[in-house]
């Protein structure tokens, strides 16, 4: 850090400012607090799991008869090179996510985000366009296996529960183990619900919860439904496919999956009504699939009455785009006040840990100063996930990325397998979402990815600091960045300054008496003491990272006035005006 503090802490932090205007009164610093959020949830990283597809803990729930003529258990998907994908059940349920709580909870997650849970068609669909090793939006020969296709959403499908674990005892057992839920949603769509050659059960179809039918698609194109005329069409838009020459799949039916109308009162009463539901049976928060497909008066409507019953419920949602501006929409109270998943971040992560980018390509991607988002500390920050390829990383990558998503803003996300580069590279049908299963879990704590993902996101859940602080950035350059993460709320106070190195060689990082405070720091990692006195110089490790704390509000004087500011404008959007 040779060049001149001022001017490099004002490049990078511009590059990751917006217009969104000024700062109102009510978001200043008030009485010296500095904090970057206040959200509880934001104590806790979150594992993500594709149920089915992590450990089949209970073999006498997998329906491996189900289907008929159209089986619905192990539908291989090959792939050129040997390396399958599979789009039947493969036997991941609640027992064999709550039998490995503790190595989830021990790896540093405060929460396990599952798949959704609601019943879904027992056949493979007959419909749509084939599925190949590499194609995207293809459904004929699936099954539901993912969830995301809900007959009934006030009924849990039969691959997951046990005969002595159902959701209620699968989210007791998992808050008793240390762990809070995070259920996965659907407002937009139910199954696939045209194009098959014989109508099939379940497909199309909407049952409440006595299991009375109550919308059916009726196997009709979009545009062959009757709303007006035929009750049972009235859950679902008209609109149809929407080409790529007039418009986009926001604007029209996702595949052909039905299209809820977010108009009908109905639909409303009846999905708000099975998700109350769920967190009555201990659903701690909520990811909403497909956040924006639906408008934003639905979802403010829908936060509005979970809210009243749930007050600071955590919701954060999937708005798959990388533009910051439009994502943002969603976080602004008028909206419902939902986080999103930190898509432009991911973007970046990708960029500088599977690429060639150096950190100052993450910097744009922070807006830690009047910005789009509401709270850019509040949003839900990832690499990858299931609806798109893993990261290609080298194990360095993985462990280069974990180490900044611990120690950044934002609530990090890791997708399963991660913790040991697990399919790296593969899309949804290539391996993406393959079965992890006990074996691999064993094997798991002898990678070296996960032995660094443990000990960075550990710490993480032990410093307040990392979880809630403040970001101030020194630096991101290359492959170095050095940042504070800065907490002051109350009796909470902290300092944590982070040194990232994402190089091959050691790296011999050099604070100056204005970059940091002196007096009596410690290390993060085991405690010892380290004293600062007329500045800093602390080696950093070839992918490796260092984390100085102290227990007070400590940046030197010629920090004080940016972190005041980056406190005063820490909200944006309208929200901020």
């Amino acid at each position: 850090m040779t060049r001149t503090l001022t001017v490099a802490i004002a490049a990078l932090l511009c590059a990751g400012c917006s217009s969104a205007g000024a700062v109102r009164a009510g978001h200043a610093a008030e009485e010296g607090n500095v904090y970057g959020t206040r959200e509880p949830f934001a104590a806790h990283a979150v594992y993500f799991v594709v149920t089915d597809r992590f450990v089949n803990g209970d073999t006498s729930n997998d329906q491996r008869e189900q289907g008929g003529a159209h089986p619905t258990f192990d539908i291989p998907v090959r792939c050129p090179d040997g390396i399958d994908g599979n789009i039947g059940y493969l036997g991941g349920d609640f027992r064999g996510v709550l039998e490995n709580a503790g190595y989830i909870r021990d790896m540093g997650f405060g929460a396990v985000w599952i798949t959704p849970i609601v019943d879904n068609p027992d056949e493979a669909f007959t419909g749509g366009d084939p599925v190949e090793c590499g194609s995207s939006l293809t459904d004929r020969g699936k099954t539901g296996y993912h969830g995301y296709w809900g007959t009934n959403f006030y009924r849990v499908d039969e691959h997951l529960p046990s005969a002595d674990l159902d959701f209620r005892g699968f989210t007791d057992g998992m808050r008793a183990a240390g762990l809070k839920t995070v259920l996965d949603i659907v407002g937009n769509h139910g199954a696939p619900s045209w194009t098959m050659p014989q109508a099939q059960p379940g497909f199309g179809q909407i049952f409440d919860a006595e299991g009375q039918l109550i919308a059916d698609h009726q196997n009709l194109p979009p545009q062959q439904l009757d709303p007006k005329g035929n009750p049972l069409h009235a859950f679902y838009n008209a609109t149809g496919v929407v080409d790529a020459k007039d418009g986009s799949i926001f604007d029209g039916n996702l595949a052909q999956l039905s299209d809820f109308d977010a108009a009908n009162p109905a639909v409303f009463d009846y999905l708000a009504g099975a998700y109350e539901q769920w967190i009555g049976q201990g659903a701690d928060a909520f990811r909403i699939d497909t956040i924006a497909w639906m408008p934003h008066a639905f979802w403010k409507r829908f936060a509005d009455r979970i809210r009243a019953q749930n007050p600071g419920f955590f919701m954060f949602g999937e708005a798959f785009d990388y533009n910051a501006d439009k994502i943002a929409e969603h976080t602004w109270a008028g909206n419902g006040g939902i986080s999103v998943l930190d898509f432009p971040m991911k973007q970046a992560m990708d960029e500088v840990f599977a690429g060639d980018a150096g950190f100052e390509r993450l910097a744009p991607a922070l807006h830690l100063e009047r910005g789009p988002y509401a709270n850019p500390y509040d949003l839900a920050t990832f690499y990858d996930n299931h609806d798109m390829p893993r990261m290609a990383a080298s194990d360095s990558g993985f462990i280069d990325a974990h180490n900044w998503l611990f120690t950044a803003r934002g609530i990090p996300v890791v997708y399963y397998g991660s913790e040991t580069g697990f399919m790296r590279g593969r899309g949804e049908h290539a391996g993406n979402r393959a079965y992890y299963g006990q074996a691999r879990v064993d094997a798991g704590t002898q990678s070296p990815i996960h032995a660094a993902l443990t000990r960075i996101a550990n710490l993480r859940r032990d410093t307040p600091a990392l979880q809630r602080g403040l970001q101030l950035v020194l630096e991101l350059d290359g492959d170095h960045a050095a940042f504070y993460r800065v907490l002051g709320d109350g009796d909470a106070r902290q300092t944590a300054l982070v040194l990232l190195n994402k190089g091959d060689a050691p790296w011999r990082a050099t604070l100056t008496d204005a970059e940091i405070s002196a007096g009596s720091w410690r290390d993060a990692f085991g405690g010892v003491p380290v004293a600062v006195d007329a500045g800093l110089r602390i080696d950093v490790p070839a992918h490796g990272v260092r984390v100085l704390l102290r227990d007070d509000v400590a940046v030197p004087g010629a920090l004080r006035a940016r972190l005041q500011t980056l406190m005063a404008e820490r909200h944006g959007g309208p929200d901020a005006r």
